[in-house]
């Protein structure tokens, strides 16, 4: 599916899946990372909005594995959850990331092309309901979402939640229905909670590059 496709999937599933985890479903900083984790898995296509952006990457991951190959498999889910388990990443954090990552998987499953899940075996899974950018896809988009917002229990604008999460910064006016002329000077409000959660993310993975360098020296 497309970009768009994936960053709308990723915030309906957090709306459906953040109850039941506790966490609030409208928190921004948890939103964002969310869509961050819907858009992830295509991070093995240069072309794709992830790659772009990161494409030193993309470029190494799409030569060694393919297009939805190891990224969009459950052992990359599996690999991510036992990471961050490990470095004992805030529910805060991981949670959004790996539900978002999860949507992306499911969207791409209803594409004819399927998807790897059990890589690096054989066989390919699909549901094909719509191919990707075709005039059904914005249909099982809206089904979706219209879904997942309706089980939200407070439910306010959601274009305006979207641009909360400071995505509009980063995708600019390429979705014009998410991020409209003017959008990126929106200011995400804040979220003490989750810019905690981030800090010590990121302590973490400083104290575990540390380490690395450490043992490689001895």
């Amino acid at each position: 599916m497309m970009a768009g496709s994936h960053i709308a999937l990723g915030a309906a599933a957090w709306f459906a899946a953040a109850p039941r985890l506790g966490l609030p479903a409208l928190d921004p900083a948890m939103l964002g990372l969310a869509v961050c984790g819907a858009l992830l898995p295509d991070i093995d296509h240069p072309k794709s909005w992830m790659g772009k952006r990161l494409r030193p990457i993309s470029t190494l991951l799409g030569a060694v594995f393919g297009h939805r190959g190891m990224t969009h498999s459950l052992l990359a889910v599996a690999a991510c959850v036992f990471l961050m388990l490990r470095q004992e990443v805030p529910l805060a954090i991981s949670a959004p990331l790996v539900v978002g990552y999860l949507s992306h998987l499911a969207a791409d499953l209803l594409t004819p092309g399927g998807l790897r899940l059990a890589w690096p075996l054989r066989g390919t899974y699909a549901l094909p309901l719509c191919r990707t950018g075709s005039p059904f896809e914005p249909l099982v988009v809206a089904l979706v979402l219209s879904w997942a917002w309706g089980s939200t229990p407070a439910r306010p604008d959601l274009g305006a939640r979207l641009r909360a999460t400071g995505i509009c910064r980063v995708l600019g006016p390429s979705i014009p229905s998410i991020c409209p002329p003017g959008a990126a000077a929106e200011m995400p409000p804040r979220a003490p909670d989750a810019a905690a959660a981030w800090r010590q993310l990121r302590q973490s993975g400083e104290v575990l590059l540390a380490r690395h360098v450490t043992a490689s020296v001895r």
